[in-house]
This record gives C-alpha cells, sequence and structure tokens, in this order.
C-alpha cells in the first residue's frame, strides 16, 4: 500500500483546495520543488501532481513548477541510488502531444480525468501510444462521475466508465470521492472496495484521508485491488505522519503476505 503525496499546483504554488473548489485554496508552499524534496526525505515513493490551473482551463498552467519537481526527484534518486520514483501527473492532459512532452521530461504517469470522460476515443489512442503510462481520473459524487475541475456532473456510473476504460488498456485508476475530498473526513471504503472489486486493475484511493486509521482502514481491504492511496491536506496539516503512516502500511502488508 503505497502512500502518495499530492503536490496540487496553482500559480506556481503548492496548494490544498477544499471539494475542488479554487476559491478555498490553502497555500502550503512557494516552492513546489522544495515540497516535493520533503515529502521524499519523509519516504515517499511515489508523487501525485496535478495541474489545477490546467484542469480548469483544458490545457497545461504550471508546466515550469512540474519540471523544476522533475529534476528534484531525478537528484534525489540518483543522490539515494534509487532506480526510479515514479510521479504521476493529471490536470488538463487532452492531447497526445503534450502526453508525449510530459513523459519525454520524465514524467512517469499521465492521468487522464475530463478529457477521458469526453473524449473516450482520446483516452483509447493514448494507451494505444503509450502503453503502461496512462492512469485514468474518476472523480465521483455518488456513485457519479465529474469532470472540468470537479463543476460539471454527468450522467455516467463509476463502475460503468472503469470497466469500459480497463478494456483501453489503462494502468490503473485513481478514485477521488469529490465529497470526502480535501475535508478529512476518512475515506469512502465501501465505494472504493466497490470499484476495485468490479475491475482487475489497481485502484488508488484519493479523497477524506485524515488519519492513520484510514490508512490502517484501507490496508486491511488492499487485496480487493487498491494499491496505493494519495494524501493531501492530511500530511500538509500534520494530522498524519507520512513516514509513520508508510511505515504501518508495510508492517499490515508483510504480515497479511505472511
Amino acid at each position: 500500500m503505497l502512500l502518495i503525496p499530492a503536490i496540487d499546483l496553482k500559480d506556481g504554488h503548492c496548494v490544498r483546495l477544499k471539494q475542488g473548489d479554487m476559491e478555498l485554496a490553502t497555500v502550503f508552499s512557494e516552492d513546489p520543488a522544495e515540497m516535493a524534496l520533503h515529502w521524499l526525505k519523509k519516504g515517499a515513493r511515489r508523487l501525485h501532481l496535478v495541474d489545477l490551473n490546467g484542469a480548469f482551463a483544458g490545457k497545461p498552467k504550471n508546466e515550469s513548477a512540474v519540471k523544476s519537481i522533475l529534476q528534484v526527484v531525478q537528484e534525489y534518486a540518483e543522490d539515494n541510488g534509487i532506480d526510479e520514483i515514479p510521479v504521476q501527473l493529471g490536470g488538463g492532459i487532452r492531447d497526445l502531444d503534450t502526453i508525449e512532452r510530459y513523459l519525454d521530461d520524465g514524467i512517469t504517469y499521465i492521468i487522464v480525468g475530463t478529457a477521458a470522460v469526453k473524449n473516450p476515443g482520446f483516452l483509447h489512442d493514448a494507451c494505444g501510444a503509450f502503453p503502461g503510462a496512462i492512469i485514468v481520473g474518476l472523480d465521483a459524487k455518488d456513485g457519479k462521475v465529474a469532470t472540468d475541475g470537479w463543476s460539471k456532473m454527468s450522467g455516467h456510473e463509476v463502475i460503468d466508465l472503469a470497466k469500459k476504460f480497463e478494456g483501453y488498456g489503462v494502468e490503473s485508476i485513481v478514485y477521488t470521492d469529490i465529497g470526502r475530498d480535501g475535508m478529512m473526513g476518512g475515506v469512502n471504503i465501501e465505494a472504493t472496495v466497490k470499484l476495485a472489486q468490479a475491475v482487475r486493475i489497481p485502484i488508488i484511493a484519493s479523497g477524506g484521508v485524515h488519519v492513520l486509521a484510514d490508512v490502517e482502514a484501507l490496508c486491511a481491504v488492499q487485496d480487493e485491488g487498491i494499491e496505493g492511496v494519495i494524501c493531501g491536506r492530511s500530511i500538509y496539516e500534520g494530522t498524519l505522519d507520512l513516514t509513520t503512516a508508510q511505515e504501518r502500511a508495510d508492517e499490515l502488508t508483510e504480515g497479511a503476505q505472511a
């Protein structure tokens, strides 16, 4: 069970939102690259980046910040003898050229969200052109998928789309419960497990992680196909210590495998 720190980028800064509302942004760092280094030193084995401006604009808006983070990640990996620290990125990625450019820059996984729902043909093409590098992001409320930075609700059921996209060859699914995101009220375990049971590809949970008990609850059901959990406000505000939580997750995983 990987704990994946989220670095949400808005106007070049590292922020956290409440329920996806750009007007409810809390700035946690003016230097996203320094924040990335902080999480790496705390034991992060993977990073989750979101270009918030890009998500709303429909095109990349924080590329310079992304590149600065990638440089720090590469240097940290080299200095510590680590083969690779995967970095996944979403937000405003709507064409194959943008995907190729980001992958060339050093991004490991591209997250396609709104474009996957609105233009599934694009997602299909992306999976074909960049096998193993495409993650689909499904953001939902009450089982229905939202798009455009969560500003619009679609009529699509999460599980129906997940099954469809699994057939395209997506690497995994980041599943976010909008109602829980940024609110630190606990992960929607039931909905996450239900989705994981419906598909054969890994699910990365997102939204609502608050304390260590939330991580332990996810570890208890990880055999259902839950690969990791994205941590945001909890690790920034200190209700969850990343190092302690990852160590506990490793302990529970090893115990389950014994």
